[in-house]
């Protein structure tokens, strides 16, 4: 069975750090970039970081640069996805995803933030950011 589990969320006060896991069974992410994904309530889902399969090409949205670093363990057929710095409006349910085309080109330019481009998506993981 294919899945994508996330794990690591929680509550944090604010400036404080994170790291979200996401783990994959039933396939190999090595040939997969994956994608992390935010929804805040009452909110759309919005693209937050992706890292491609090979050449550790990875993006960000402005919201998070600076402060979130995505990184792979293709060993542990996981991806992290360090969160520093965390602010309030950081607070959403993550989302992790496997995309199967995206070239490393593709994950510098636009394509990642299309949730489209992902064929596979885990539960999600609730991070919530306060005092």
């Amino acid at each position: 069975q294919v899945q994508l589990v996330e794990s690591g969320g929680g509550l944090v006060q604010p400036g404080g750090s994170l790291r979200l896991s996401c783990a994959a069974s039933g396939f190999t992410l090595d040939y997969y970039a994956i994608g992390w994904f935010r929804q805040a309530p009452g909110k759309e889902r919005e693209g937050v970081s992706c890292i491609s399969s090979t050449y550790g090409s990875t993006n960000y949205a402005d919201s998070v640069k600076g402060r979130f670093t995505i990184y792979r363990d293709n060993a542990k057929n996981t991806v992290y996805l360090q969160m520093n710095s965390l602010k309030p409006e950081d607070t959403a349910v993550y989302y992790c995803a496997a995309a199967p085309l995206l070239s490393p080109p593709d994950v510098g330019g636009s394509s990642w933030y299309f949730m489209g481009e992902y064929d596979y998506w885990g539960q999600g993981t609730q991070v919530t950011v306060s005092s």
